[in-house]
């Protein structure tokens, strides 16, 4: 069963199995547990005195400390497992495993953005970022495309449908700084058949970014700003034998 006191011994599968170093999961912790406790509804006062239990007595907490928890949805989104397989890692039920994704994730969501460290979601806003432009200006521009279970409805398959076979999928565009290894800007959820140029057009970041952007060959933006352009080198002809 995993524990944060035992996982951190091992820095190597510990950044794999969160992302982070301990260093920088240490930094993150005390704004997690500080937005788990506001977002802590009150307990109800009980309408009958109830039978003290014994120091010690009752089920005991598989997530008891809150290194265990930061731990838990770090992992869970890091590796994207099967709730049963991650409840397996520790030793929850995956009713249990699925009650505290939906109990966690909007913690690490809070957390994460009172430290400054949730991506920019509006393409037009990505030009003024400072993270966009910390040392120096070199950025990557991909989409990023993953399955999906093939929804029951029929209207929502044709929607999800990637165009490939038998995959149904969703895409979203990330700009990362290169320098800093971190994703700078990430668009919205949208179809996976969608095209990547179309998606960068319509998100706008091809307008407000500036500076040095390398990019996928699959797609091509014609002009990335005023000052500059990028895109695909051109494939040479095949030299005709005859």
């Amino acid at each position: 069963m995993l524990k944060y006191l035992e996982l951190k011994e091992k820095p190597r599968e510990f950044l794999s199995v969160t992302s982070l170093t301990d260093e920088e999961f240490q930094a993150l912790l005390p704004t997690f547990e500080r937005c788990y406790q506001s977002s802590s509804k009150p307990k109800p006062k009980a309408l009958k005195k109830k039978k003290q239990r014994a120091g010690g007595g009752g089920r005991k907490a598989k997530l008891s400390e809150m290194s265990d928890k930061l731990l838990f949805i770090l992992a869970y989104q890091k590796t994207a497992p099967l709730q049963t397989l991650h409840g397996l890692h520790f030793g929850l039920s995956q009713g249990r495993v699925n009650y505290w994704v939906h109990r966690l994730l909007p913690v690490l969501q809070m957390s994460l953005g009172e430290l400054g460290m949730k991506p920019e979601r509006v393409g037009g806003r990505v030009g003024g970022l400072i993270e966009a432009s910390e040392g120096g200006a070199n950025l990557s521009l991909d989409a990023s495309e993953r399955g999906l279970q093939r929804p029951v409805n029929g209207d929502k398959q044709k929607a999800k449908y990637s165009g490939k076979k038998r995959t149904h999928t969703d895409k979203n565009l990330l700009l990362v700084n290169e320098n800093t290894k971190k994703v700078v800007y990430l668009s919205e959820t949208v179809e996976g058949k969608k095209h990547d140029k179309k998606l960068a057009n319509e998100s706008q970041i091809s307008k407000s970014v500036s500076g040095k952007c390398e990019f996928d060959a699959r797609y091509w933006i014609s002009r990335l700003s005023t000052e500059r352009s990028f895109g695909a080198p051109t494939k040479k002809k095949r030299e005709d034998k005859n």
